[in-house]
This record gives structure tokens, sequence and C-alpha cells, in this order.
């Protein structure tokens, strides 16, 4: 058992907090205030972004007149092979850096972070898939004869076609005919969204180097590309989610996020099926606009003061990346719980489903804001009733902010106090449990 501590009632003089923090008894510590500052200087808030949409469009920005999300941006997959044996040793190991922990030294800050874009390739890169075509003749595109011009490659408009008449050419009643009731439903939804572009969801289970062999949009040549792709099997079926394919247009998120992703719970629309191969690729960024679509049509949910749900994607020491009905949002500690949380990886994982409550929606500037702790009542709301000035109480040190330490209450109080005259400040750490005497409330 972890010995407890004892804060004397030594008189202390006043301490000066954030303007932020006064209201709620110092409600942070150092570490989650500063965070939360250089945050906002930074504008590293993502529902931020948006424009206007032009005069006829649809209800939802960045829906299309027909489909439901942007027309001609289906990829051309051709093929998918895994990095395996002595390739996959061969790629240096990429460091794990914890969600919101990018700016740490020896890692690129957050603008040079979006200067590599999901799906765009560097030099080296460029330099190793020229080298794998060069070693594949397929990949080359064959040069059509002077005398016959009418054997040109195909253009960009028909490949996906031949493609989805290859698909639905298909005889499904032989394929299928050995598969358990489980696996017929699995195929069935995969066959749905990748005719009528339905969305689909599942859990990501991890995250694979893979090399996808595409067609390029400008000239008609196959090249090999290597990416990540998140990894969801919803009972047999491999589906992967490449990290072009991962983020909306202008939301991209650094490599690492993705690499963090597993358990978290996504949605997506199939793009590319191999029924034969026993695998499927899938578009999260092609999902989205159909959740914002539907949640705009919603007033009983994108009304302010409306309680919806949101699933966490990533979590790091002092900032949660979760998706709201098609928005992938920051969340600070502040809006996560008015307890002081030292590091947010201890109490929220990715995966979980959380209760938030909508404080903002525009809907043209695709802007959401919403709050996780206002879903409970607030603990500072009769505080003074339920520990009264001399009451001695259990609590926990939460963290460390101008020579004060924070502690939690187990009501979910954030109290501030000094140390009392024997103790000097090395001798408490976050986490440790102590007995604190209640002096005044501010």
């Amino acid at each position: 058992m972890a010995r407890k501590k004892i804060l004397d009632e030594t008189p202390m003089e006043p301490l000066k907090l954030p303007a932020e923090q006064t209201e709620e008894i110092g409600a942070l510590p150092e570490s989650v205030t500063e965070a939360t500052k250089t945050e906002q200087e930074q504008g590293l808030d993502a529902e931020s972004t948006g424009e206007d949409s032009p005069k006829g469009e649809p209800e939802a920005d960045g829906l299309p007149i027909d489909d439901g999300y942007p027309v001609g941006e289906i990829s051309d997959i051709v093929s998918v092979e895994l990095e395996t044996g002595s390739e996959y040793e061969a790629i240096p190991p990429e460091a794990e850096v914890p969600y919101g922990e990018e700016n740490n030294a020896g890692l690129p800050s957050d603008g040079e972070a979006q200067e590599h874009d999901y799906g765009r390739i560097s030099e080296q890169e460029t330099a190793d898939y020229m080298a794998d075509i060069a070693v594949k003749p397929e990949a080359q595109p064959e040069a059509a004869p002077e005398s016959e011009p009418e054997q040109a490659a195909p253009s960009e408009q028909d490949a996906p076609v031949n493609e989805r008449r290859a698909f639905f050419g298909q005889d499904f009643r032989e394929l299928d005919r050995s598969l358990t009731p489980e696996q017929r439903q699995e195929w069935n939804s995969i066959y749905a969204s990748y005719r009528g572009r339905s969305v689909m969801s599942g859990q990501v289970v991890g995250v694979d180097r893979v090399r996808i062999r595409t067609r390029d949009k400008n000239t008609g040549e196959m090249i090999w590309r290597r990416m990540y792709c998140a990894i969801v099997i919803p009972f047999r079926v491999r589906i992967l989610i490449p990290e072009s394919e991962m983020w909306l247009d202008g939301d991209e998120r650094p490599g690492f996020v993705l690499r963090n992703i597993a358990g978290a719970s996504i949605d997506f629309v199939i793009i590319s099926v191999d029924r034969e191969g026993g695998l499927a690729i899938g578009s999260r960024r092609m999902a989205l606009p159909s959740r914002r679509y539907f949640f705009s049509t919603q007033p009983e949910m994108n009304r302010p003061g409306s309680r919806v749900s949101c699933d966490v994607l990533v979590v790091g020491p002092r900032r949660c990346l979760v998706s709201c009905s098609g928005y992938d949002l920051d969340l600070t500690q502040r809006e996560m719980s008015y307890t002081a949380i030292a590091d947010l990886r201890d109490k929220y994982h990715s995966g979980d489903r959380l209760d938030c409550i909508v404080k903002e929606y525009e809907r043209r500037k695709n802007h959401l804001a919403i709050s996780v702790k206002e879903t409970v009542p607030n603990p500072f709301d009769g505080a003074d009733f339920r520990h009264p000035a001399g009451s001695r109480r259990y609590a926990v040190i939460a963290g460390k902010y101008a020579g004060g330490v924070f502690c939690n209450l187990p009501d979910g109080v954030t109290v501030m106090c000094n140390y009392a005259f024997h103790y000097d400040d090395s001798t408490f750490r976050a986490g440790d449990r102590v007995l604190l005497v209640i002096q005044r409330y501010d």
C-alpha cells in the first residue's frame, strides 16, 4: 500500500494563476495548460477549415450532385502486394511518436509534416518505384503502333468502368457456393458497398506496409506505390484502407497517426474487390462526406446542446483525435474532463465510444465543436457543501504547476495545494495518494 502524505494547514501566500484557471481552482497542471495554449496559438483545430459552398450545391458541403462523395476520386487500383522478407526488413524502422507529441525534438513540426501529404512520394521513393517498374515489364505502358493508333491505352474514365464490368460479370453463385452463412453475409456487405457505395464500419486490427499498383490518372502508366494501409477484417476478408484514403483533403494527418490507429472503429466505402484473392480495398475519405450529409439533415442531432457520440481514433498524452459524424476533431484535456488528467492515455483508448455534447455547428463552414466533459454534471457545483473549509480529504496528485500541486478528489473536484513545511517538491509525484486540508474557495 502506498504511504499517505499529509499536507498541513501552513499559511500560504496567494498564488496567481492564469486567467483560464482562476474560475476552477486551478483545474489544470502546467503541462496540460501550456499544451493547450500552444495548440491554440498554432491553430491546430482540425475542424476550423472549410469554405462556403457555391450556390446550387446540395445541402452538405463537399458532396457532389449525384454520388455522395467527390466525383472521379476513385483510384484505379490494379493490384496489391505485401512487403515481405528481406524487402520489408530493409525498410528502416520509423520512430513511434505518441499522438500530440509531433513537435518534440528530433521530429518534424506540424508545418513540415503537412508537406508530406498522404499518397505523395519522396525523391527516394520515386527512384525505388522506377526501379520496380524497370524490372516489371507489365508496369510499363505499351507504346501504340503507328499503324494502329486505335489500340492506345484505355483512358482514365474507361479503366474503372471496365473493372466494374469485369467484377459484375463474375459468377458469384459459383464463387460463393462453399461459403458459410457468416462468410456469405460478409461478402454480400462488401458487394453492396462496392455496387451502391454504401458505408461499412469496422475495427482496425493493425497497420501493414503494402505495395499497391495503380494507374496514373494523367499519363495512364502503371506505377507501384509503397504506403501504409489500415487493415479491417469484418469476419474473414481482409480490407485495406490506404493512407491516401484515410483523411479528407485539407485535413491530412502525419504518418505516425495512422500507425497508432489500431483498435479504432472507422467507416469506409469499398472501391475495389479482388474476389478470388479474398481481399478488398476501402476508402474512409469517401465515407466521411456521407456521414456529414446525414448529420446535416438531422436537426435533433446537430443543434447546439444535442447529445451525440464520437469514436476515439488515436490518444496522446495531451490530445485525443476523435471522429464524430464524419468530422475528425482534436480534443484537449479541457474538453475531455473536468478533472485534471496528467496523461490522457491512462483513461482513453483507441476504439472507445464516448458521449458528447454539440457546442457549435456550421454546415457551410464544415465546422463542428463538441465537448465530452459536459455530458456529466460539473463537479465544482456544490463542492463547497461537500467539502467545507477545514475538512480533511483523501486525494490523488494529478500534476504540478507554478510551485503548487494539483490534486483530484474522488468526486472529480480538482484543488490546488501548497506543500507542508517539512516536505519539498521532490517528495511528491503524480499519482501519489495524499491527505489534504480544505482551506478556502476562490
